[in-house]
């Protein structure tokens, strides 16, 4: 890893991901996991506080990077259930077939290389009756805004951790073989580049 990634990287997408809007965002959806979760992209942990204790056997955090995982220390130390490190990336999950109850993906999706691949890892070790909870930033609907993604993008890549400003997140869930069952859309404050947000339940 460059000097970048390992030491500036981790605290800026701290920083961009825990902005008032996306934790709005985190309070909508991580209260609906339930069970055995897994959550991928674990990140600096900033999840672990919209858990519902009470409805959480035990979490695994599924997260490659060592810099992520020493950020979130403090709140895995003052979490209410246990959470296990999974210090691999989204395609390599080490998890038996039907292990989770739920698997949570927040902010995530954006910036798995081979997305297809780990949302086939998703499914395999997703239960036959368990869900997907998602929000995710992604494609706009507005033309205008569409055109500065996907001029931007590899710009945006490089500087944000491969992050992607443009993946049509519906569509990426339906080719993986998921069913959304409920989503809402919309803008939230912030840059409209990466302001569209798509969150819901997907089994």
């Amino acid at each position: 890893m460059s000097f970048y990634e390992d030491h500036c990287l981790p605290h800026l997408i701290k920083l961009a991901c825990n902005i008032k809007p996306v934790r709005k965002q985190r309070e909508k959806v991580v209260p609906l996991a339930e069970g055995r979760v897994l959550e991928v992209g674990m990140g600096p942990g900033l999840n672990i506080p919209f858990y519902d204790p009470s409805r959480v056997e035990f979490v695994w955090g599924l997260e490659p990077a060592e810099a992520m995982r020493k950020k979130a220390a403090p709140l895995l130390a003052e979490a209410p259930f246990a959470i296990e490190w999974l210090g691999l990336p989204g395609e390599e999950i080490p998890l038996d077939d039907d292990s989770a109850d739920t698997v949570l993906l927040t902010y995530t999706l954006c910036t798995i290389p081979d997305w297809l691949t780990a949302l086939g890892q998703m499914r395999r070790v997703l239960k036959p009756a368990g869900k997907l909870v998602f929000c995710e930033h992604g494609l706009a609907p507005d033309p205008a805004v569409r055109k500065w993604q996907q001029r931007l993008n590899p710009i945006w890549k490089k500087l944000a951790g491969g992050c992607h400003l443009n993946r049509p997140i519906p569509d990426l869930l339906e080719q993986a073989g998921f069913k959304i069952q409920s989503m809402e859309s919309a803008y939230i404050p912030g840059p409209r580049l990466a302001a569209f947000n798509y969150w819901g339940v997907a089994a």
